[in-house]
């Protein structure tokens, strides 16, 4: 067997989840074909990668020398990709991209100023879509590329998408919580607590499915579309929320400090994001141009 990009994508997708099952859905395959790609390349190098045990799967001392050149070798190749159409400077024209409130806010920039620098002929034409919006532009080809959250997604059999970034969701807090002192919190210690719910980009649905996935509901004080109004009062101590990483700022509009904490439950998911196009259909060359930006990476250097 000769290794494939597929091959060190698949591995790469497990070792970051920790299971087959997750590394299956996050790249849109099926369970026995992340297994038979981890075992071929096992095969192939005659060490093994993993080691399995009940809750999933962890590196093993081999696996984790291989992580690091396999994602070396993901990032080369998306370069390669994209060093052909760097050097054309006369690729200009206008590329509509579709993009969620928090993505616009929080992710995208970097990659924009990125791609601006790379490629300054090339007008980009954001549009800020909800969720059902972007899926239903993609769909009837209005769109033709969107940087979104991707978890929420349900048209996946119209919609191919790539997972640039997850970022993991914890538990938000003021500096003086009491929660903060215990070794161990789940979902059930946060129950009781009033509780501010986002509702920007899908993020109300979002938490209460993994709420009654525990067979609760989150107990809650205040309703907001407003980042900075849910860090704010996180701060204050008026209630209590879970959201990513990508979003967490440590300190509020008037410099109080908000603390935050893993939560024990392996049902809380993170908040993916990553760039969508509709299935079958070919992308066009600044889409591509695009998509070789976002894949390459926003910590990579010029």
């Amino acid at each position: 067997m000769k290794a494939s990009l597929r091959h060190f994508r698949i591995f790469v997708a497990t070792a970051e989840t920790g299971q087959i099952s997750k590394a299956a859905a996050a790249l849109f395959t099926s369970q026995p074909v992340v297994t038979e790609a981890i075992k071929a390349l096992e095969a192939e190098m005659g060490v093994k990668l993993f080691q399995r045990h009940a809750k999933g799967v962890t590196l093993s001392s081999e696996g984790t020398v291989f992580l690091r050149h396999a994602r070396g070798v993901l990032a080369a190749a998306a370069e390669a990709m994209q060093a052909p159409q760097r050097v054309r400077h006369d690729m200009t024209g206008v590329l509509k991209l579709a993009c969620n409130h928090t993505v616009a806010g929080y992710y995208l920039p970097p990659l924009l100023a990125r791609f601006n620098r790379q490629f300054p002929g090339i007008k980009v034409e954001l549009i800020e879509l909800a969720r059902t919006d972007i899926e239903r532009c993609l769909r009837t080809g209005e769109i033709e590329l969107a940087l979104c959250l991707t978890s929420p997604l349900e048209h996946l059999d119209e919609i191919d998408c790539d997972i640039l970034t997850r970022s993991k969701r914890r538990l938000w807090l003021p500096a003086n919580h009491a929660l903060l002192k215990k070794k161990r919190v789940t979902l059930k210690d946060v129950h009781p607590e009033p509780y501010i719910l986002l509702t920007i980009d899908d993020a109300d649905q979002t938490t209460r499915r993994y709420w009654e996935a525990a067979g609760m509901q989150p107990n809650v004080r205040f309703h907001t579309t407003s980042m900075e109004a849910t860090r704010n009062l996180v701060a204050i101590g008026f209630g209590v929320t879970i959201l990513s990483d990508m979003v967490y700022r440590p300190w509020s509009l008037d410099n109080t400090r908000l603390e935050t904490v893993t939560l024990a439950d392996e049902g809380v998911p993170s908040m993916d994001i990553g760039i969508a196009w509709k299935r079958d259909v070919e992308l066009g060359r600044y889409a591509r141009a695009f998509a070789d930006v976002c894949r390459v990476g926003v910590s990579n250097t010029e």
